[in-house]
């Protein structure tokens, strides 16, 4: 059902852009929107994931700097049946993390340096459990697609604005009302659509990746303190950048506690609780993260990729 869901709600944007290309300039408009969305999606197919990591300034780990989360990520990636991805930090206080990609042969992951300051290993192996179940649903792709698609159509609605009202309206039989539709109605639908498309591949992201790590209770436990940290941390970069806020885990911008048409995640309550009854549903649990991060293991280390050269703050892995 998400599958299908996602792929209506995905025409409907397509057609939704299109229309807007109508209202502005006929037939001819229509002709034009179709080709810039193309175009536009092209683009983004090939350099969304290094526009993302460039925006938060993500820098690529390996087993010599960052050997425990590395591993974490590797052996779970090995659980899902998935190729290593890349595996980025960023340097920010808030704990949060995303996946991006266009496809699992050419997928990152990133986590933020509060994210392994504050979680313990088992917690970070479920949000990362999580982040490959994105991928391994190429929920990446779709998700850059759907932000595409909507920032186009608020492109379009900005010309409408500045262009639409000084038309004789020849080809716009809708007149008016139709430049009215463009300006504020359709980027409306597309934010809503774009909203519907992230929070519908959550639930099933969350349950993907409990699967993985073989755990629901440690993803579970993780959302608790990343909700927590996100409304009380801010992520500058975010704020920069809110269009990426679908990519996380947890919205970055703010704590958002309606599960409602204007929130980009889920209520992070009931994620938990979905969490909760998978694990009292008899299903298997590890009694302890993947191999790699086991709490037995005496060095864990947060590497540091603080601006400046400051150290992160300490936490269970240092």
């Amino acid at each position: 059902m998400n599958l299908v869901r996602t792929a209506m709600l995905l025409a409907f944007m397509t057609a939704l852009f299109m229309f807007v290309g109508f209202l502005i300039g006929g037939r001819g408009g229509m002709m034009i929107a179709f080709l810039i969305a193309a175009g536009m999606n092209f683009f983004s197919y090939w350099n969304s994931d290094r526009m993302v990591l460039a925006a938060y300034r993500a820098q690529q780990i390996d087993e010599r700097n960052a050997p425990e989360f590395f591993a974490i990520v590797r052996d779970l990636a090995r659980n899902a049946g998935l190729p290593m991805p890349k595996v980025y930090l960023y340097d920010s206080p808030q704990p949060n993390a995303f996946a991006t990609g266009r496809n699992p042969e050419n997928a990152a992951v990133a986590a933020s340096t509060g994210l392994l300051a504050a979680l313990s290993p088992e917690e970070v192996a479920g949000v990362m459990a999580h982040e490959l179940a994105h991928i391994r649903n190429r929920d990446t792709l779709t998700m850059t697609i759907t932000a595409t698609l909507a920032g186009a159509i608020s492109m379009l609605g900005n010309f409408a604005f500045f262009f639409g009202g000084n038309r004789d309206n020849n080809n716009n039989p809708l007149g008016f009302i139709g430049v009215l539709v463009a300006m504020i109605v359709a980027p409306l639908a597309a934010m809503l659509v774009q909203m519907a498309i992230s929070r519908t591949r959550e639930y099933s992201a969350d349950r993907r990746g409990a699967e993985i790590c073989g755990n629901p209770l440690w993803l579970a436990s993780a959302l608790g303190k990343i909700a927590r940290g996100a409304a009380h941390v801010p992520n500058v970069d975010a704020e920069r950048n809110p269009a990426t806020a679908h990519m996380f885990i947890i919205n970055p911008l703010s704590g958002e506690r309606m599960d409602n048409l204007f929130s980009t995640h889920p209520n992070t309550e009931n994620r938990i609780a979905a969490l909760q009854e998978m694990a009292q549903s008899g299903m298997n649990v590890s009694t302890g993260p993947v191999r790699a991060a086991n709490p037995s293991r005496k060095s864990r280390s947060v590497p540091n990729t603080g601006r400046g050269g400051s150290q992160p703050p300490k936490g269970p892995w240092s």
